[in-house]
C-alpha cells in the first residue's frame, strides 16, 4: 500500500519535473544560478563573513543553522531512503504499461545522496528564515531604545522580507525539481524542516557564549554519530550508500557524478566549518579585534574576507583518494570562519593602524 502511494506521488512530481522542462526550457539558466545559489557553499564563503563583521551574533547563529540543518538533512536522508527522479524514472515499475515521460539531465542533477528531505531547500530555508528574523529583530530592538518608526513602515519591512523569503524558497523548489534532482514533496519537506531548525536556533543562546570545548565536543559527537549510524547500520546490513551505485549508472555523463556531493563529504565539511568557528571565536587574534567597532574596519574587513575567501574557493581537493579529499575538506572549510573570524580582522586592524601612524 505505501509502495503504491509513493510511486504516484512520484509518478506526480516526474510529471511535473517533465512539466517544467518542456514549458519553460528558456528558463533553464535561471533554475540552474538559483539551484547553485542555494548551495550552503554560498552561506559559507559570502553570508557568513558579510553579516559577521557587521554583527557577530547574526553571523555565529547562521553558521549554527547551516551546519545543524544539514547533519539534521544527512540523517533524515540515511533514515527515509528517499530516491531521486533521474534515477527512479529508469527503474520504476510505475511505467511498466506506459513510456516513462523523457526527463533531461543538467551538471547539478547527479548528486549521489539519497534525496529525502531536499538539502538545497532544507538550507535555503534555515538560512533564510534566519536573516529575516534577525534584521526584524534588529529593527524591533532599535525602535525600542527610542527610535520612532511608524507602524506601517515596519509592517511594510515584515511584507517585503516575507514576500522575498517565500520567492526564494519557490524559486529554489522549482529550480531543484526542475533540473530532476528532487521530487516536489522533497523540497517541500526541506523547507519545512529548514524553517523549524532556525526558529530552534532563534531560541538558543548558549551558541554566542559557547567554550572552545564545547565547540570541540560538539563537533566530536555529531561525526561520531554520523559515523557510527552509517556503520552500525551497515553491520545490519544496510548500505547507506546505495545512492552512489544509482547515480553512476543513470547519470548520462559520468563527470556530473561529484565527490563532494557524497553524505561524508557533506558531513566533513560542515564538522570543518563549525570546528573553524570555534577555532575562531577563541583566538587570540580575535580577543585582540573584536573591540573595534568603526565603519572602516567593518568595511575594510568584509570587502577582504568576500575576495580573500573567493580566491580560496577556486582551492578543489583533489579527489583520486577518497580519504585525503575528505580530510582536506574538512582542513578548508575550517579555514574559511578562522580565516573570516580572526586573521582578517586583525590585518585590517594593523594594516589601518599602520596607517594613521604614517598619517600623523
Amino acid at each position: 500500500m505505501l509502495n503504491t502511494v509513493m510511486d504516484a506521488v512520484q509518478g506526480f512530481g516526474v510529471s511535473t519535473t517533465h512539466y517544467l522542462q518542456t514549458n519553460y526550457q528558456d528558463a533553464q539558466g535561471l533554475f540552474l544560478w538559483v539551484s547553485w545559489a542555494a548551495d550552503l557553499r554560498n552561506t559559507f564563503f559570502i553570508f557568513f563573513p558579510l553579516w559577521f563583521h557587521l554583527r557577530a551574533s547574526v553571523g555565529i547563529k547562521l553558521i549554527w543553522v547551516a551546519v545543524i540543518g544539514d547533519w539534521l538533512n544527512l540523517v533524515f536522508k540515511w533514515i527515509l531512503f528517499g530516491e531521486r527522479p533521474y534515477w527512479w524514472v529508469h527503474e520504476t515499475a510505475h511505467y511498466a504499461n506506459t513510456v516513462p515521460p523523457h526527463i533531461e539531465q543538467y551538471p547539478m542533477t547527479c548528486e549521489t545522496g539519497p534525496g529525502s528531505p531536499s538539502g538545497h531547500a532544507m538550507g535555503a530555508a534555515g538560512v533564510y528564515y534566519t536573516l529575516v528574523t534577525s534584521i526584524l529583530a534588529i529593527m524591533t530592538s532599535k525602535k525600542k531604545h527610542g527610535s520612532k518608526k511608524s507602524t506601517n513602515k515596519e509592517w511594510y519591512l515584515k511584507a517585503v522580507l516575507w514576500t522575498l523569503f517565500w520567492g526564494v524558497q519557490v524559486c529554489v523548489c522549482l529550480s531543484r525539481v526542475f533540473i530532476a534532482a528532487h521530487f516536489p514533496h522533497q523540497v517541500i519537506a526541506g523547507v519545512i524542516t529548514g524553517m523549524i531548525v532556525a526558529e530552534a536556533f532563534n531560541r538558543t543562546q548558549w551558541i554566542y557564549s559557547a567554550s572552545m570545548k564545547k565547540y570541540f565536543y560538539t563537533t566530536l559527537f555529531l561525526t561520531s554519530f554520523a559515523v557510527g549510524f552509517y556503520i552500525l547500520l551497515k553491520a545490519l546490513g544496510v548500505d547507506l550508500l546505495w545512492t552512489l551505485e544509482k547515480a553512476q549508472k543513470w547519470c548520462v555523463r559520468p563527470e556530473w557524478v561529484h565527490l563532494d556531493t557524497t553524505p561524508f563529504a557533506s558531513l566533513l565539511r560542515n564538522m570543518g566549518t563549525l570546528f573553524g568557528l570555534g577555532l575562531g571565536l577563541h583566538s587570540p587574534l580575535y580577543t585582540e579585534t573584536k573591540k573595534s567597532s568603526s565603519a572602516l574596519v567593518k568595511a575594510g574587513c568584509v570587502i577582504s574576507s568576500l575576495l580573500l575567501l573567493h580566491l580560496f574557493d577556486s582551492f578543489k581537493p583533489p579527489t583520486h583518494t577518497a580519504a585525503l579529499f575528505y580530510l582536506l575538506s574538512f582542513c578548508k572549510s575550517a579555514t574559511v570562519p578562522l580565516v573570516t573570524v580572526s586573521i582578517i580582522p586583525y590585518c585590517v586592524n594593523g594594516a589601518l593602524s599602520l596607517q594613521n601612524k604614517k598619517g600623523v
